[in-house]
């Protein structure tokens, strides 16, 4: 779009025909995988980004503690971290197979994403979406109901791959955080802050994902030479 500068992928598949798409082994947010050194990477990094993430939201909303809805909640790994750190967790994942994961490997129970629309107004002192907006096609929906659910002065995180980013640039078609067709829509900062606006929500602040760029940067070196290039 040449006015709010938001990237949509063309003709994507149906809700119900996109699923097949995101059972690849390789999958990482649905398998849990350690196969591969990208992976092994992953993992290893994964127990200090949880604790950013946790100190980002006690930072945000000034609580130790409180009412947190994890939208796209994948193998659950976040959601039984949070949970673990005394947070009242609620988690949100479309994936039938992946949700019995998250029950299996944390002991949590997941609920199906369209359960979004039936949760009580007012409940959350934060809503988290990790890379989870790119993925939903009604993208509108999900952002208006977000901000139905959040308490007064409740904070939504937001993680997005930006395509206006350095290793996008770098990397051209190549850049693995298209990711296309299971990411449906592709933001810049300008694009994020049009789409929050249209809601009534403020953005707050934009923050760099350091890990998250290295991780994509290492898939899009594989996917530009055919070979691992740390």
């Amino acid at each position: 779009c040449a006015v709010c500068r938001l990237r949509f992928t063309q003709d994507v598949p149906g809700e119900e025909a996109i699923s097949a798409y995101y059972q690849s082994p390789d999958y990482i947010s649905h398998s849990n995988t350690k196969s591969g050194v990208v992976n092994k990477l992953y993992h290893l990094v994964r127990n200090f980004t949880l604790k950013q993430k946790r100190s980002l939201i006690t930072s945000q909303t000034g609580l130790k503690t409180g009412a947190l809805l994890d939208i796209g909640a994948g193998a659950g790994t976040f959601a039984s971290f949070m949970k673990a750190s005394g947070w009242s967790v609620t988690g949100l994942e479309p994936d039938e197979t992946t949700r019995q994961k998250a029950l299996e490997n944390y002991g949590i129970a997941l609920q199906p994403s369209k359960e979004l629309f039936n949760l009580i107004p007012q409940s959350y002192h934060a809503i988290t979406m990790w890379h989870v907006l790119e993925h939903v096609h009604d993208l509108h929906g999900y952002l208006a109901q977000a901000k139905k659910l959040l308490r007064h002065g409740g904070v939504l995180f937001i993680a997005v791959p930006n395509y206006t980013s350095a290793d996008a640039r770098h990397y051209g078609s190549s850049w693995a955080a298209y990711d296309v067709p299971i990411h449906l829509y592709h933001f810049s900062p300008f694009a994020m802050k049009k789409l929050l606006l249209k809601h009534g929500l403020k953005l707050r602040s934009v923050r760099p994902m350091w890990f998250d760029s290295f991780y994509v940067s290492l898939l899009s070196e594989k996917y530009k030479t055919g070979t691992q290039n740390l």
